[in-house]
């Protein structure tokens, strides 16, 4: 991977495009997203990675417009797994669904003239059994046998 393009955030909040050697908006690091651009946002006092909160910035802009992606109930269910034993394997998850969904977007855009509602079910499949393996795997690094119940052992 190349190395990232470095966006400088001066105190007075402004973003700064060391490649353009310009300052830039935040309309602008959407188009570097969007575009598939590899590029970190640091703070040029503390230096450090702003970027994570950049790109939350972007998608509060996204979700205040009028079409957004989560629901209420989504976000509150996100926020629950946050200091939960199981973020770090939703993490995961969640990173791994993403990609494969964008793959997978990408493989039914060059083959539409297929049946688009199939393409969706298998994906949801893949998505459960993507899950249910990564369950599997942290109940037996915990110990456990899937499918194990606690009252087998009474």
């Amino acid at each position: 991977m190349t190395e990232p393009r470095i966006i400088k955030k001066y105190p007075n909040r402004r973003l700064y495009d060391t490649e353009l050697s310009r300052y830039i908006t935040l309309a602008d690091i959407r188009e570097l997203v969007m575009k598939g651009v590899n590029f970190q946002v640091i703070d040029t006092n503390s230096k450090e990675d702003l970027t994570r909160s950049i790109l939350l910035q972007i998608m509060l802009e996204e979700e205040s417009g009028g079409h957004p992606l989560f629901s209420a109930n989504m976000l509150s269910q996100i926020i629950r797994f946050y200091d939960d034993t199981f973020q770090g394997m939703f993490a995961r998850y969640l990173e791994e669904s993403l990609t494969m969904f964008a793959k997978q977007q990408e493989q039914l855009g060059s083959t539409m003239g297929t049946d688009p509602m199939k393409a969706m079910t298998d994906l949801a499949q893949r998505n459960m059994q993507m899950w249910a393996d990564m369950q599997n795997s942290s109940f037996k690094a915990a110990g456990f046998k899937p499918g194990q119940d606690d009252n087998s052992s009474k």
